[in-house]
């Protein structure tokens, strides 16, 4: 598979939605984690990601033009033990649930399908990161429509076991802009990874469209000692 530049895979979609990065930096040592979500109306503009314990969750920037939460309010990051849970929706929780109770990640993931909001029928994307003794490996998963179809779900998973130094993966909800908006295809895109985690950081932010970006959450784990850094960046602050 092609590498791919990051930075210009973003800056050539106006509207890939919300996306995760999972990867490890060029010197092997820590494990990499980006969530970016972007909107298009006012209500998904109008949020911010705040820190919660060891992970993160959305919330209104102004509470007082919040319509409806039930798809936009949720925790994107949550921890269990020695494994990182990204996702772009509530199945964070449904993840550290049902891994609480033994459960792999993609048994958690079978009690859940793609959102509920035809026409788009946005696909619920996941990440899970483990590190213990010194190893790294991740997962991503993808529960997509059936080409837009409603009635079938269709459910990947990826597995990464010890991932290449230098390199992450790159799942995102929509292939483009359009209406109704086009789920991801194919496996998750090889990038590229390099730089410290502000250098990272700025290098995603600045790469996504201005007028859709909306907030972005990085964090970089140490992956002898499990200790990690967290950067967050809102549009709104």
């Amino acid at each position: 598979m092609k590498m791919l530049s990051l930075s210009e895979e973003l800056k050539n979609n106006a509207y890939p939605g919300r996306g995760i990065v999972l990867g490890k930096t060029p010197d092997g040592k820590k494990a990499v984690a980006a969530y970016f979500i972007m909107g298009r109306s006012a209500n998904s503009r109008n949020r911010v990601f705040v820190e919660d314990g060891e992970g993160i969750r959305t919330q209104a920037f102004d509470p007082s033009k919040m319509e409806d939460p039930s798809l936009i309010i949720y925790a994107p990051v949550r921890v269990l033990g020695n494994k990182t849970i990204v996702t772009n929706g509530d199945q964070t929780d449904t993840i550290y649930e049902g891994m609480d109770k033994q459960m792999t990640f993609e048994q958690s993931l079978r009690s859940r399908e793609f959102e509920p909001d035809g026409p788009n029928y946005t696909p619920r994307i996941s990440g899970i990161m483990h590190i213990e003794n010194g190893h790294y490996n991740y997962a991503m998963s993808i529960l997509k429509s059936n080409n837009g179809d409603p009635k079938s779900c269709c459910r990947f998973t990826y597995a990464y076991e010890n991932p290449i130094d230098g390199e992450g993966r790159f799942i995102h909800t929509y292939m483009h802009d359009g209406n109704p908006l086009p789920s991801f295809e194919g496996e998750p895109k090889a990038v590229g990874i390099s730089g410290d985690i502000d250098a990272f950081t700025k290098e995603v932010w600045e790469s996504l469209n201005e007028e859709n970006k909306v907030s972005l959450f990085v964090r970089f784990i140490d992956i002898e000692t499990g200790k990690y850094e967290t950067r967050i960046v809102n549009k709104n602050n």
